[in-house]
């Protein structure tokens, strides 16, 4: 996949709607340090530009493999476009994601934004609760953004609890102490 020619198609797409995106996923853990193979384009963006950006995408020559409320994936047949999956929130997690996320150097040296660690790891939580066969490789990810100096373990600790996997949390602690 092309990532670099990817996003700077979906930047292009966000900047004439004056909307902000993030890069998540494999790309944005890359940008902390973690490096590992990835063969998709993760985003988050606010829910209100889900019909636009999914039609924008299948106008692109994307098809839609999923599409609900929160989340939808997208592959194009040119593998050099890939695969994209864009989770959709709400304007006040939106407004929060983007205020404390920073711009960093990503693929092919472009400018992306990435959420702070705290906000990967939130989404994370979501998705392993939400699909628990996520839980070995998100909890790796979790672990590796939780040894950030500047990490809030505390909003981390909170976010577990939140979503009822306070245990989990401390697997986590545990294996980091060790």
């Amino acid at each position: 996949m092309d990532f670099r020619a990817v996003l700077e198609t979906l930047a292009a797409f966000f900047e004439r709607r004056a909307e902000p995106f993030a890069v998540i996923g494999g790309v944005a853990l890359a940008t902390y340090g973690l490096a590992r193979t990835t063969f998709d384009l993760d985003l988050v963006v606010h829910r209100r530009v889900q019909d636009d950006l999914v039609r924008f995408l299948e106008g692109q020559g994307y098809q839609t493999l999923h599409r609900s409320p929160g989340y939808s994936s997208h592959l194009h047949a040119d593998s050099a476009r890939g695969a994209v999956d864009v989770v959709f929130v709400g304007s006040d997690t939106g407004d929060q994601i983007f205020s404390e996320a920073a711009r960093v150097v990503g693929p092919g040296g472009l400018e992306v934004v990435v959420p702070c660690p705290e906000h990967l790891i939130a989404m994370k939580v979501v998705a392993m609760k939400n699909d628990p066969t996520r839980r070995f490789h998100d909890m790796a990810d979790i672990a590796f953004l939780l040894r950030g100096e500047t990490v809030d373990r505390g909003a981390v600790r909170g976010t577990f609890v939140r979503h009822g996997m306070l245990e989990s949390y401390r697997e986590i602690e545990r294996a980091l102490e060790a």
